[in-house]
């Protein structure tokens, strides 16, 4: 097998050559070995045939198998020559020829310094695009919440609306003013119950001194 990676042509086909060399050695030494088994297996019956036959078995097997080790030997050395002239001839890229992805370098070359370059402006770009993606996750995130606090905002407007028409339909006024009323009359309840708790005490001292 070949020790070049070949990787030009990896690009191409999709596959290293090495590697659909191998699957093709492998596929023929597999058949090689089928062939030998019905070979092996004709010869038996062949033999059984045969009134009288010496041969055994295990005879044949070993016959057999110095036969397949002779075959394999030479099929080896012949596929390593056809490896040879299809990895140079058919599955070979010539230097000179450029594929159609590959052509914009041919346009336009640069050298390692400006490809170095344009691989950290690509970072930054990249880290940038990511930045802005998070920042608009988190203002649609807020906008969620600002719908979501408007939506209560509204229910709050509305039942104040309420009870404003209410308010109206009994005569007692707008609703500013029914709450204004509301918010005296609570402060004068909160000081009567304030005055009535401390003559409450006063009382409960004066029955401890009789």
């Amino acid at each position: 097998m070949s020790v070049d990676p070949m990787a030009y042509e990896a690009q191409f086909f999709g596959f290293t050559p090495q590697t659909c060399m191998l699957r093709v050695y492998i596929a023929f030494q597999d058949y090689l070995f089928e062939m030998m088994l019905v070979v092996e297996g004709v010869i038996l019956k062949k033999l059984d045939a045969i009134p009288g036959c010496q041969i055994s078995p295990s005879q044949i097997r070993k016959c057999t198998e110095k036969f397949l080790l002779f075959m394999k030997d030479h099929f080896d050395k012949l596929f390593g020559r056809m490896e040879e002239v299809l990895l140079q001839l058919v599955l070979n890229i010539p230097k000179n020829v450029l594929l159609p992805e590959d052509k914009v370098h041919e346009q336009y070359p640069c050298s390692k310094e400006e490809f170095q370059a344009l691989q950290e402006e690509l970072q930054q770009l990249q880290q940038q695009c990511r930045a802005e993606a998070a920042a608009g996750e988190a203002l649609r995130a807020e906008l969620e919440e600002q719908k979501a606090v408007m939506g209560e905002l509204e229910k709050i407007v509305q039942c104040f609306n309420g009870l404003e028409n209410i308010c109206r339909e009994h005569g007692t006024g707008s609703f500013k003013e029914s709450f204004a009323f509301l918010t005296q009359n609570s402060k004068r309840l909160q000081d009567a119950l304030k005055e009535v708790e401390e003559k409450s005490k006063k009382m409960e001292q004066n029955e401890k001194l009789l």
